[in-house]
């Protein structure tokens, strides 16, 4: 699997599907690792190729000694992006993902269109505390899923919260980490200069979001000069609750944002 080395740390990312066709970086949320793409992963990679990025902290990425920032994640995905050899990509950020994703493109030519999942314009008040789950306790990593997900989801898929209990025992970011990820947040605030992001950007949050309120998706997209606003029945995990119909959503957007571009 590739790397990508921003100063000292070595930055995992998985790329898969065509390289003619056009990238969409992923860039996903605070401590987990990159089973959260699994279920946008199959409905992006054919009509693109998709870079799935490992935060520093969580997955196969380094885990140098915190605090960080966002422009630490930015300066990462920049990384891989250059590493990679792509030019210019679609981004799919969620949660601390969205924050990183809009700096990206308020800092860079690298975008060419964002999509936001569960996320606003900044951190400043967000608890993330009660999505994590220490990767050496099950128990813990089943509880905080209550954050995660609606509890209608949660009710009816139980084969699905399993087997997300061993992805993150797996690929989750040790409590240090996670902490060092987490820090990132509370300082962000883009909320006065997203006049500056000019790319069209969808923002999908789900209704039921119980970390970062749905309220906060609806002001970034009124925001954004090109924002426009999705909300479904779901809580923070709206990529995983109603993946068919964010993936639709998905691809549709990104093939217009590069039939625009065209």
């Amino acid at each position: 699997m590739p790397t990508a080395s921003n100063d000292s740390a070595s930055i995992h990312y998985a790329v898969n599907g065509d390289p003619d066709r056009e990238t969409v970086l992923c860039l996903g949320d605070v401590g987990y690792g990159a089973w959260q793409w699994g279920w946008q992963h199959a409905g992006l990679t054919g009509p693109f190729e998709t870079v799935v990025m490992d935060l520093r902290g969580a997955g196969r990425s380094d885990a140098p000694p915190g605090p960080y920032t966002v422009e630490d994640f930015v300066a990462d995905a920049r990384a891989v992006l250059a590493d990679h050899g792509a030019r210019r990509s679609h981004v799919v950020g969620a949660g601390v993902g969205g924050l990183v994703a809009l700096e990206l493109a308020r800092s860079s030519s690298r975008p060419a269109s964002l999509a936001l999942l569960g996320t606003a314009a900044t951190g400043d008040g967000v608890s993330l505390d009660p999505l994590f789950g220490s990767p050496a306790d099950p128990d813990e990593l089943v509880s905080s899923l209550s954050a995660a997900f609606s509890s209608g989801f949660l009710d009816t898929h139980p084969e699905v919260i399993d087997r997300i209990v061993d992805w993150r025992a797996d690929e989750d970011a040790t409590r240090k980490a996670w902490e060092a990820q987490a820090a990132a947040v509370g300082s962000f605030d883009v909320s006065d200069r997203l006049y500056e992001v000019t790319l069209p950007t969808l923002v999908v949050h789900g209704r039921d979001d119980a970390v970062w309120p749905v309220d906060r998706g609806r002001r970034l997209a009124d925001g954004l000069p090109r924002g426009e606003f999705v909300g479904l029945d779901a809580g923070h995990l709206v990529g995983v609750e109603r993946s068919r119909e964010v993936n639709d959503r998905l691809v549709g957007f990104f093939q217009s944002a590069g039939h625009e571009r065209a």
